[in-house]
């Protein structure tokens, strides 16, 4: 099979396509996110934002930056679906550059007290950091983390705004499983944060056995009150 190949099932439905990431051929199903993809095949990506089955990535991290052969600058991979004969690029010095400036600008937002973060040796990133031999770091840029930020209270969480990244996926998970989620952002820019408006012990009785939210957070921003173990979620 060439990477222009595409393959069909028995009802002549699109099934999977093949395709080249730094020159490895691939297979997966039309359309699915090349990050996905990528992480399904073992070839690893940086990234925070990205939750398995979105419909609309989020891409607000933008550390998932690749190049793809025939566009003129890199693109977040978890915007891009697999197509025949697509090639990608995931360690250019291009992409390189601009995943540790993303990096950079998430550190300058984020409090680094990493030994006294339950998240600490299991933090997505402290993984991202090393991976990109970058260092927690801001670098040049100001630090513009607050630790008095304003802060909603939770009958069964706790939220911790300084280490949040803003990523969103505690938010889209509590949706995919609840019909009324409790969990949402708010206010916008530097001072956007997560908030539980609204909820009380009666209308989140459910949080009291879902870690949902927890478990897919990727830096340790959101505990049960007291503390607990930090479950470092899949592909991070």
């Amino acid at each position: 099979m060439t990477v222009h190949d595409t393959e069909y099932n028995t009802e002549g439905t699109l099934q999977t396509v093949s395709f080249r990431v730094d020159g490895r051929i691939l297979s997966a199903p039309e359309g699915v996110p090349l990050l996905q993809a990528c992480l399904d095949n073992g070839i690893y990506i940086p990234n925070l934002c990205h939750l398995p089955g979105d419909e609309q990535p989020h891409a607000s991290c933008r550390l998932c930056m690749v190049e793809i052969a025939g566009m003129p600058a890199p693109v977040p991979a978890c915007t891009v679906p697999v197509a025949a004969g697509l090639a990608a690029y995931t360690g250019t010095d291009r992409v390189r550059r601009l995943q540790r400036s993303a990096l950079r600008l998430l550190l300058s937002n984020h409090r680094v007290a990493c030994a006294r973060c339950t998240a600490n040796k299991h933090c997505a990133l402290q993984f991202i950091a090393g991976f990109l031999k970058a260092g927690l770091n801001r670098g040049k840029l100001a630090d513009l983390a607050d630790d008095a930020r304003k802060e909603d209270q939770h009958p069964c969480l706790k939220y911790y705004a300084e280490r949040c990244v803003r990523c969103a996926r505690c938010i889209r998970v509590c949706s995919r499983i609840h019909e009324r989620p409790h969990l949402f952002f708010a206010e916008r820019g530097l001072s956007t944060r997560i908030s539980f408006f609204g909820a009380d012990g009666s209308s989140t009785a459910f949080c009291a056995s879902c870690r949902a939210c927890m478990d897919i957070c990727p830096v340790g921003a959101l505990e049960k009150p007291g503390g607990g173990e930090f479950r470092a979620p899949e592909g991070t």
